[in-house]
């Protein structure tokens, strides 16, 4: 059957381009208008050989692919991708379950409700806590705002779903200095600008500082609605907002604390990084990505609310054709924005069964040791610098060779490690300078490929001095 015929060609793709990670370049080697001129061409007019086009497909694209699944690749905090994960996310596309209704796919309904109390009990959050299984952290943010805006607005006397925002009582938002850009994204299509956000003074790792917000907070009105968002996790240096002492200022002022966990969340999972995430089991929702940490292949994202009401009145829908299952079981589009999405929970549910509570715990802490190899190693070299803490697995780097311009420099030596393709770092802005961003986030990250890396960065260094 062609059906078989291309699937089998799909896993001998597959296993070619597994066993080849370690040694390709991480780079994509294709420039843009090659990669036009492979792709592109007209629609064709007849059907063609299923395998043919995997074929065809799999060789145009492969120059220009990024390893990000490699073990040195360290740019946007990306993940690997388990095992156990890629055969789940194959099986996912082969089932092809809407995860929407219990009756469109009890089997959906019931990986993704096993694996979501897992989860709450890995992070150590209220077991009463509700969740939902989306894109990514931005959506994640977005989900559990939505939340935080209903119940708040509900509390005030304003029913937002029926009613709207016009005339709704304005909402106040504080933030940290740093907070990342898809909270405010998610703010912005919540219909919260920019411009309304108030943003809370940080220290120089650019952890939220519990002093000014409780000055922002005494200086608005007691009875303004007000949510909080606080972070775990800092883009650039991986540091935390102390969240227990934000989480004591909430509870004094009624307000609703979001944390952004895209990945700092995990640090939860580890006995020698808790500390950190201390005040997490109080806080009234948070969000992560198990594409980051979690090592599950894109797209997944995972939202947390500690008041399931809120969350589904946000979220649920009704329609005459929506026949919910008569057993009540949870209904999967009650808790995020999709209707129609794909069954993102066998593959988290696959990566967590894979590892175990001692397997996530391990992937979090070697992770975090290779980023501090990578700090001791390059620190080493006269003309790098590390300009942040390394608490968690991010790791900002600067090249400072004695009498010439650092941000040039900097940039420089981040477009040769790019092009050289040892590995893959990703440029960033800390404090007015620029950096190397290292995110050390794959499950297959060696010492070895700590050290090659850093080699290459050091090499490039010296071509600056």
């Amino acid at each position: 059957m062609a059906e078989q015929d291309a699937l089998a060609r799909a896993l001998d793709l597959a296993r070619g381009y597994i066993a080849s990670r370690a040694a390709r370049p991480v780079r994509a080697t294709a420039t843009l208008g090659e990669l036009r001129h492979a792709l592109a061409g007209p629609l064709p007019e007849h059907p063609i050989d299923p395998t043919a086009v995997i074929d065809a497909l799999a060789r145009a694209v492969d120059p220009g692919l990024v390893t990000t699944t490699g073990p040195r690749y360290f740019g946007f905090v990306i993940g690997g991708a388990l095992p156990a994960t890629v055969a789940a996310e194959w099986l996912t596309a082969v089932w092809d379950q809407a995860a929407t209704l219990y009756v469109m796919s009890p089997a959906a309904a019931v990986v993704e409700e096993i694996a979501g109390a897992w989860l709450i009990d890995l992070f150590g959050l209220p077991p009463h806590s509700s969740f939902g299984f989306v894109t990514g952290c931005h959506m994640a943010n977005f989900t559990a705002l939505c939340a935080a805006r209903h119940e708040l607005l509900r509390r005030a006397g304003w029913d937002v779903e029926a009613d709207g925002l016009q005339g709704a009582p304005r909402l106040r938002v504080l933030v940290g200095a740093e907070v990342h850009v898809s909270v405010v994204a998610a703010l912005r299509m919540l219909g919260i600008g920019s411009n309304q956000i108030v943003r809370v003074a940080a220290d120089d790792q650019g952890r939220m500082r519990p002093d000014a917000l409780a000055a922002a907070l005494d200086a608005g009105a007691a009875e303004t609605p007000t949510i909080i968002c606080a972070q775990a996790g800092n883009v650039n240096s991986g540091a935390f907002d102390p969240l227990d002492a934000i989480a004591d200022l909430a509870g004094g002022h009624q307000a609703w604390l979001h944390v952004d966990g895209a990945f700092g969340l995990w640090a939860a999972v580890s006995s020698t990084l808790t500390h950190h995430v201390r005040g997490l089991a109080r806080v009234d929702s948070c969000a992560t990505d198990a594409h980051k940490w979690l090592n599950v292949p894109y797209d997944s994202g995972l939202v947390f609310v500690a008041h399931p009401a809120a969350h589904r009145a946000a979220m649920s829908m009704s329609a005459a054709y929506l026949v919910r299952s008569p057993d009540e079981p949870r209904e999967p589009m009650d808790w995020v924005p999709e209707s129609s999405r794909r069954a993102r929970g066998f593959a988290v549910y696959a990566a967590l069964r894979s590892l175990g509570r001692s397997g996530v715990r391990d992937m979090i802490d070697r992770c975090c040791r290779l980023a501090r190899r990578f700090a001791d190693r390059l620190a080493q070299e006269p003309s790098i610098r590390i300009l942040n803490d390394v608490v968690l697995n991010q790791v900002l780097v600067r090249i400072e060779p004695a009498g010439k311009d650092a941000d040039a420099a900097t940039r420089d030596a981040l477009r040769i490690v790019q092009e050289e393709g040892v590995c893959w770092l990703g440029g960033s802005r800390w404090h007015d300078m620029d950096a190397m961003r290292i995110s050390v986030s794959n499950w297959a990250t060696t010492d070895d490929d700590v050290d090659r890396s850093a080699d290459a960065i050091i090499r490039t260094a010296r071509r600056q001095a």
